[in-house]
C-alpha cells in the first residue's frame, strides 16, 4: 500500500505543481498586487482538490482499461460469484416522515432474491407525527399481508429521533440486532439488487477484518431533466474516481452512509458518535464512523462497481441546493473533529476531503471577484501573461472534471459498456448535453455552496429536513426568489467586464453566463416539455433505463 500511495501523491504533486507554476507565470508580470494575491489564495486553496481529482481519475481509468477485473485489483476479497451466505444479515432502512408506500415495493423485490433463512428487513422509523406513523403502520401491514415471509419484516419506531439517522441505526444495533452479524444500510430513496447485496456479503465473509464494504451508488432512472442530466455525468465520474481512490486508500476508504454492508460488532463498538465539543449532534455521520473504525484497526473498503446500486437524485435545482445546504452543515462540522486524538492520518484525510468539497466553492467565487477587480485595474503592475492564464484555465477545468471525462472515455473505448448506453452515438449526444448542463450548473452550485458554507460557519442551527423526492415544475417566481443573488452577481461581473475590460470577457464569460442564466436554467431543467424531449430522444439514458425498456417510475 505504501508504493501505491507514493504513486498517487507523486502524480498529484506533479499535477498540482504544474498548475501552480502556470498560475505564478500568468500573474508574474508587474509583480504582486492585492487582487493577484487574492487570486493565488483562492486558486491555491482549490489546488489540492484539482490535483486529487486528476490523479484519482488517471489512476482509475488506467486500472479500468488495463486490468481484466479492476474491482478485484483494489478489493482482493471480491468475488463475482460468491458462495451462498452463511451469516445472518439485517437489511436496515431508516426513515423519517417518508411515504412508506413508495419505499416498500423495491424492498419487496430485494427480499425476493435473498435467502429467507439469513436475511431480514427492518424499517427504522423516526417519524414523530401520529398521523404519519399510522400511515406507516398501514403501509407495512399491507406490504406484509401479501408475502409468505412476513415474519422476517419488521418496523421499529423510536419515541424521539435522538442523534438523527446515526442514532436510529445505533439504537437498532443496541436493542434489536440479535444474532445478526451483518447489516445492509439503505436510505429511503436507495435501492440494491439481490445480486449486489450478495456480492458485498460475500466480501465480508471472505475477510473478517472488513467492517464496511461500500459499493458505488448511481442515480436511478428518472424523467426529471435536472436529475437525468446530473446523474448521467456523476456516474461516469464516480467509476474512475472511486477506482483510483480505492487503489491507494485500500483498507482506509470512505463510507457514504448507505448502499453498504457493515459488520455489527465493530460498528456498534467503535462507530458510536459522541456530541461535538459544543454539545451539538453530528449531522453528517458516515465519514466520522469510517474514521473511528480506521482508528480501531478495522478495514473500510470500496467496491468500485455500480451495477445493482441506485439512489434518487434531487429532481430540481432548488432541491439540489437544499441537499447541498444539509451536506455543508454536516461536513463543516468536521473541522471540530480534525484534531481529535486517536484518529489515523487517513481518517483525518477523509474528514479534510469532505470539508474541501464545500470549502472550495467560496474560494472559486473569490477567484472570480478578484479576477474581475484585476480586469478593471489599468495600472502597469496589474499586467498578466494572458497566454499562460488561458492555458491555466483550460488545464484547471480538465483537472477538476478529469473523473467525468475519463469516465466518458472508458465508455467510448469499451464496446460492451457503450452498448449498455445504447451505442456510442447516443452516448456522445448524452455526454455533450450533460457537459453543457454542468457548465451552466457549476457557477450556480459554487454560489449555492458558498452561501451554505457561510451559514454553517456562522453557526446557523443545522437541521436535517425531509427531502422532496417527487419533483415537478419550478415556477418562475420561486426560481427568482431563490436565485436572485446569483443573477445579481453575474450581472455585475458582466457589466464590469463589458464596460471596463472587454479583453477579459472570454475568461469571465463561462462562469458569469451560468449566473446570469440561473433563473431560466432552473425553470428549464424542471420543465415537463424538456423531460419529454430528452426521454423521447433517449438523451442521457442510463443503462438501467435501457434495461427496463424505457419504462420510468418517476
Amino acid at each position: 500500500m505504501l508504493a501505491r500511495r507514493v504513486i498517487f501523491f507523486g502524480l498529484a504533486g506533479v499535477i498540482g505543481g504544474l498548475l501552480l507554476r502556470l498560475a505564478c507565470v500568468g500573474l508574474a508580470p508587474g509583480g504582486l498586487t492585492a487582487w493577484k494575491v487574492l487570486v493565488l489564495v483562492g486558486f491555491g486553496g482549490n489546488l489540492p482538490w484539482s490535483a486529487i481529482s486528476a490523479a484519482n481519475a488517471l489512476i482509475g481509468v488506467a486500472l479500468r482499461l488495463g486490468c481484466r477485473d479492476p474491482a478485484l485489483a483494489v478489493l482482493p476479497a471480491f468475488r463475482r460469484a460468491p458462495p451462498p451466505p452463511r451469516v445472518r444479515t439485517a437489511v436496515v432502512v431508516p426513515v423519517r416522515d417518508e411515504e412508506l408506500a413508495r419505499v416498500l415495493p423495491p424492498l419487496g423485490a430485494l427480499l425476493d432474491g435473498l435467502p429467507e433463512a439469513t436475511f431480514s428487513l427492518w424499517i427504522l422509523s423516526d417519524t414523530t407525527s401520529a398521523a404519519r406513523a399510522r400511515g406507516e403502520d398501514a403501509a407495512l401491514e399491507a406490504f406484509r399481508s401479501g408475502r409468505h415471509d412476513a415474519s422476517r419484516i419488521h418496523l421499529r419506531r423510536r419515541a424521539a429521533p435522538v442523534g438523527f439517522k446515526a442514532g436510529n441505526v445505533m439504537s437498532f444495533l443496541d436493542h434489536d440486532a440479535g444474532d445478526h452479524e451483518l447489516f445492509v444500510c439503505l436510505d429511503a430513496d436507495s435501492e440494491m439488487s439481490p445480486a449486489a447485496v450478495l456480492r458485498l456479503v460475500g466480501v465480508m465473509e471472505a475477510d473478517d477484518r472488513i467492517a464496511i464494504v461500500q459499493q458505488l451508488v448511481v442515480g436511478r432512472p428518472t424523467r426529471a431533466p435536472f436529475a437525468r442530466l446530473f446523474q448521467f455525468g456523476m456516474r461516469a465520474g464516480m467509476r474512475t474516481w472511486a477506482t483510483g481512490q480505492a487503489f491507494w486508500q485500500g483498507p482506509a476508504g470512505p463510507y457514504w452512509g448507505h448502499n453498504a454492508v457493515l459488520r455489527v460488532a465493530p460498528f456498534r463498538r467503535h462507530a458510536r458518535l459522541a456530541p461535538l465539543p459544543d454539545g451539538t449532534t453530528l449531522l453528517s455521520h458516515d465519514q466520522v464512523e469510517a474514521a473511528q473504525l480506521h482508528a480501531a484497526g478495522w478495514k473500510v473498503m470500496c467496491l468500485p462497481e455500480e451495477e445493482g446500486s441506485t439512489e434518487g437524485t434531487p429532481p430540481s435545482l432548488p432541491e439540489f441546493a437544499a441537499r447541498d445546504r444539509r451536506w455543508a452543515d454536516g461536513n463543516m462540522q468536521y473541522r471540530a473533529l480534525f484534531f481529535r486524538p486517536g484518529l489515523t492520518w487517513m481518517g483525518r484525510w477523509q474528514l479534510l476531503q469532505a470539508i474541501l468539497l464545500f470549502l472550495g466553492s467560496p474560494l472559486w467565487v473569490l477567484v472570480l471577484l478578484a479576477s474581475t477587480w484585476g480586469a478593471v485595474d489599468a495600472r502597469p503592475e496589474s499586467a498578466v501573461d494572458r497566454t499562460a492564464l488561458a492555458i491555466l484555465a483550460v488545464a484547471t477545468v480538465l483537472a477538476t472534471t478529469a473523473p467525468k471525462l475519463t469516465g466518458y472515455l472508458e465508455v467510448l473505448l469499451v464496446p460492451s459498456l457503450a452498448r449498455r448506453y445504447g451505442g456510442r452515438g447516443l452516448f456522445v449526444v448524452g455526454a455533450l448535453a450533460e457537459l453543457l448542463f454542468s457548465a451552466l450548473l457549476a457557477p450556480v452550485s459554487a454560489v449555492n455552496r458558498s452561501l451554505a458554507v457561510a451559514g454553517a460557519l456562522a453557526r446557523r442551527t443545522p437541521r436535517w429536513a425531509p427531502q422532496d423526492r417527487t419533483g415537478g415544475r419550478v415556477p418562475l417566481a420561486h426560481a427568482a426568489r431563490l436565485l436572485w443573488p446569483h443573477t445579481l452577481l453575474g450581472a455585475v461581473v458582466v457589466a464590469v467586464a463589458v464596460a471596463w475590460a472587454p479583453r477579459a470577457w472570454p475568461c469571465i464569460a463561462p462562469f458569469a453566463a451560468g449566473l446570469v442564466l440561473a433563473v431560466p436554467f432552473c425553470v428549464a431543467t424542471s420543465s415537463p416539455h424538456l423531460a419529454a424531449a430528452l426521454e423521447r430522444r433517449g438523451i442521457a439514458k442510463t443503462p438501467e433505463e435501457h434495461a427496463q425498456g424505457g419504462v420510468l417510475r418517476t
